[in-house]
């Protein structure tokens, strides 16, 4: 019987990764999108109203609690239990609730605070560059952009998050031995496969390339607030993160059951169906940057939930129940004040969401969360640290940066080596050399009349045999230890790649 599920679960998987390659090919004849800037990914940057849900997201909620309305209510209040217990703890330890590693003690470290790790969904770590080596990041990207006044900023008054994607200072960054090994280390220590034939190498990076910010101080334009990103509506349909079960405990009433470090089925998850100017499209586990600047808490920095089980499985469910009375009344984040609203009164609305951009949170809508004081600042940070977050984790930025120099950071996240980031690595290797933004991203010229941009012979010359794989610039090797499904990972991506 086992061998029997196995094959029925192999077949599954190989169902899927045909239909990512298919959708690879549809994303080749896609035209370029329109330009635009870090506003249009978000509904509440962008200043448009958020309209209603159709209808067919009313089907959807009722079909995925029809037969379990039991258990779902009995994990709501458990859940709304623990939440409330783990809010307070947060509020009063602050930004040293957030692990913090030392690049130079990296295996040791990790090992050591993993289950902490994990548990706050999001990690510094110290001194993967040196301290002057990333600040003259910051003043190269500075010169890049006097060179070429042209670049694309928001807000365009007075630029903070920079259209750039291809400066020679980010591709130093993005291959710099020392954060290739982080990387390395973030996917194989923390994460893990619940099924060895699961196509997905945690060995090998895949780069992402994204923006850069340099935000001045007294800057209140860039206030993005507590959001996640991946997608939004995406989580709770079936042709999004559904196709590979992802939060399907959750849905079964068995939130405690939800492991957010479980790789297998988020390799083929669709994340991104509504193709916006933000959402990704890789399977990004941890977002993260590093930091080109000396930036305390207040100073234009990040915050996080640091409760990402917690807040995802709440965000998950949130949509399947209403308060009784309002936020005004005494008790209002009772359990007894929230009532399941079931079939027959179920509603379109998944708070927060909008296909086509990213999940957004407000006090109003994700009330047990307690934003207030949970959205915690990551602590005290030098250039050349890196901060990194799971890619459920609700972040934000400061409303307004209090301090006195720059915060600078650029965007990196760490991706694994699958099917479909690689189908990805494709489009964004040809963005590469035409100087064009990377496929996620507003499209337009970008920087392709941009003077001094990086260009491959650089990367070839500079970047070890990890970089140069990693943005899919030489064919990808395979470990002697490699399990099935790493295996057919590779394969299946040099494939993809042309090797």
């Amino acid at each position: 019987m086992g061998m029997i599920v196995k094959g029925l679960v192999q077949a599954r998987m190989d169902c899927l990764s045909a239909f990512f390659f298919s959708l690879s090919l549809v994303w080749e004849e896609v035209s370029a999108k329109k330009e635009g800037d870090i506003s249009d990914a978000f509904v509440s940057l962008s200043g448009r109203d958020r309209p209603p849900l159709p209808d067919s997201f009313r089907q959807l909620k009722c079909d995925l609690v029809r037969g379990r309305e039991d258990e779902i209510q009995r994990s709501w209040v458990t859940l709304l239990r623990e939440l409330r217990k783990e809010n307070d703890i947060i509020a009063k330890k602050g930004p040293s609730v957030i692990p913090q590693i030392e690049f130079s003690n990296l295996d040791s470290d990790i090992k050591q605070l993993k289950d902490e790790i994990k548990k706050r969904g999001a990690v510094v770590v110290k001194g993967v560059i040196p301290e002057a080596e990333a600040r003259a990041y910051k003043e190269e990207i500075e010169e890049y952009v006097k060179k070429n006044p042209s670049t694309r900023a928001f807000p365009q008054h007075d630029p903070q998050v920079y259209e750039l994607y291809w400066s020679k200072a980010q591709l130093k960054a993005r291959n710099h031995a020392n954060f290739l090994r982080v990387q390395h280390h973030l996917m194989s220590s923390i994460w893990h496969m619940s099924s060895p034939t699961s196509h997905i190498n945690l060995q090998q990076p895949m780069t992402y390339v994204d923006r850069l910010r340099i935000r001045r101080p007294g800057d209140a334009a860039f206030a993005l607030g507590p959001h996640m990103d991946g997608g939004s509506v995406e989580r709770w349909e079936k042709e999004g993160y559904g196709r590979g079960a992802v939060y399907d405990k959750v849905f079964e009433g068995n939130w405690t059951a939800y492991d957010p470090w479980d790789a297998s089925g988020r390799v083929v998850a669709v994340n991104n169906r509504y193709e916006g100017l933000g959402p990704c499209t890789m399977f990004r586990m941890w977002q993260g940057w590093l930091s080109m600047s000396h930036t305390k808490p207040r100073e234009g920095t990040l915050l996080v939930n640091p409760l990402v089980k917690l807040s995802t499985s709440y965000l998950l469910l949130r949509p399947f129940f209403e308060a009784i009375n309002g936020p005004e009344t005494p008790g209002y984040l009772d359990e007894a004040n929230w009532r399941f609203t079931g079939v027959n009164e179920m509603t379109s609305e998944l708070q927060g969401a909008t296909p086509g951009t990213g999940q957004e949170f407000t006090n109003e809508l994700h009330p047990h969360l307690e934003l207030d004081s949970t959205m915690t600042h990551v602590p005290e940070i030098k250039p050349g640290d890196y901060v990194a977050w799971h890619c459920d984790t609700i972040h934000s930025v400061d409303k307004v940066h209090i301090g006195k120099s720059d915060s600078s950071v650029m965007y990196i996240p760490v991706c694994p080596t699958t099917e479909i980031n690689a189908a990805y690595l494709v489009r964004q290797r040809q963005a590469f050399r035409d100087g064009t933004p990377g496929p996620d991203f507003p499209g337009g010229v970008g920087e392709s009349m941009h003077v001094d941009r990086a260009v491959e012979e650089m990367v070839l010359n500079m970047a070890g045999s990890t970089g140069r794989r990693a943005m899919g610039l030489e064919k990808l090797q395979l470990g002697e230890e490699a399990t099935e499904g790493e295996r057919e990972a590779i394969e299946r991506s040099n494939a993809v790649l042309g090797f």
